[in-house]
């Protein structure tokens, strides 16, 4: 009888990738995003393997967790949650921070994506059968338009191609107007097939982002699904004011304002639903979220969600509660991207297509390059486990850029202030 997988190797490694200089709420992108790989290797070599945020304090808080890990079956992951909580206790809330920095969901998401793909690999199926099967062979993605600085990211800051066409121009380009949003639009749909479209919004005045949504309907007709962020920068009257111009526009408004109440505040007014993942962005908060009607949406987030099987914990409560759920983005690679595709093939009713920042990275970190979307949609990966595998020339290449870039967490703040001094992340902004 075969003696049980034991966790052997424990790896940590953080990597900085080329990001554009995207604008948000909190800022502008660095020209690197951080990220992190995280690989276990059992006794008898079967490696799995995951990807979270970049950021020093989690990594540390990563080493500290090999202590707890190593020995451990990697299919006892329940075991591996309750020792993991042990040590380093409940996260707290979220909280008005303009990025996720809780320790032990970022640390417990990454040990059980890897541990996932090393069961997969054992009993030789794919993590979507691990999930319950899949409900669907492909897995819709909307188009993420971002207004932007000119340029692509990477070593030479805001460093552009002359010589670069389409998509790959397009992600060069500048987009501060209606108009250039629009071009970014045609040429992100043109090149990956995407059929729905987002604004990351909170960056100008309300007038000029809700121009560029009608902008955007005007281009693309009544068929093609929109949607506007604001990242909760919107006071309740704001978001109702804008929210009612654009109600038979928008399938969807995400985060207007800031807080379960103000949200709730704001559904009661607009026909339009809402979708959020600041405001209801835990179990915890699940009930108050519920008896006040906060929102009709919640996009998930397997790295801030507690992994794979906590989401789809998440979408049998939404569910049972008729909420829709789709899923947030970060900027990721490969191994997020095909940890996603594995979940949205297996959550039920999947209604609204998922974000992705996959087409603003030009780096990979997996084996064959990057992962292809046609139509929109990404096939479910077939091979056993997740069904990618680290490069690792790439994963070396990568984590050279980490320890040159000097960046240890993302803020975006600083990063604008070097275009703008003085410029402030504010809670509310209009």
């Amino acid at each position: 009888m075969k003696v049980k997988s034991k966790i052997k190797e424990f790896h940590v490694t953080p990597i900085a990738v080329a990001d554009p200089p995207l604008l948000n709420a909190a800022g502008i992108h660095a020209p690197y995003a951080l990220r992190t790989i995280v690989e276990l290797v059992t006794d008898d070599g079967i490696s799995g393997i995951s990807e979270i945020p970049g950021n020093l304090d989690v990594d540390k808080a990563l080493e500290k967790s090999r202590e707890y890990i190593i020995g451990l079956d990697p299919f006892q992951i329940n075991t591996i949650k309750d020792i993991l909580t042990m040590h380093f206790g409940h996260d707290h809330l979220r909280g008005d921070a303009p990025w996720d920095q809780r320790k032990l969901t970022h640390i417990f998401s990454s040990i059980e994506v890897a541990c996932l793909d090393i069961v997969g690999k054992i009993i030789q199926r794919p993590v979507v059968d691990i999930l319950g099967g899949k409900r669907r062979d492909r897995v819709p993605f909307a188009a993420y338009l971002f207004y932007k600085e000119k340029g692509a990211g990477g070593e030479l800051g805001y460093s552009t191609d002359p010589n670069a066409k389409g998509w790959a121009a397009a992600r060069q380009e500048r987009a501060l107007n209606p108009t250039e949003i629009v071009t970014q639009a045609k040429a992100m749909c043109k090149e990956f097939g995407f059929k729905s479209i987002k604004l990351k919004g909170g960056v100008f005045d309300p007038r000029q982002e809700t121009n560029a949504i009608m902008a955007l309907r005007n281009e693309f007709g009544q068929d093609v699904p929109l949607r506007i962020d604001p990242n909760a920068l919107w006071k309740v009257e704001t978001a109702i004011q804008y929210g009612k111009e654009m109600e038979s526009t928008l399938e969807y408004l995400e985060d207007p304002v800031r807080g379960q109440e103000n949200m709730a505040a704001v559904r009661k007014i607009l026909k339009t639903p809402l979708a959020t993942n600041m405001c209801t962005t835990s179990f915890d908060e699940l009930p108050e979220a519920i008896r006040l009607g906060s929102e009709d949406i919640i996009l998930s987030d397997h790295h801030f969600w507690g992994g794979l099987q906590s989401s789809m914990l998440l979408a049998g409560i939404c569910q049972t509660f008729g909420r829709g759920l789709s899923m947030h983005s970060n900027s990721h690679l490969g191994i997020s991207l095909a940890a996603m595709v594995h979940l949205g093939a297996a959550i039920p009713h999947l209604k609204y297509a998922l974000d992705t920042h996959y087409p603003w990275q030009s780096d990979e970190i997996i084996k064959g390059g990057k992962i292809k979307f046609e139509d929109g949609s990404v096939e479910v990966p077939s091979g056993p486990g997740l069904g990618v595998e680290l490069d690792r020339a790439e994963l070396l290449r990568l984590h050279k850029n980490y320890l040159k870039c000097g960046l240890t967490k993302r803020n975006d703040e600083i990063e604008m202030q070097k275009l703008h001094p003085g410029w402030k992340f504010m809670t509310t902004r209009w």
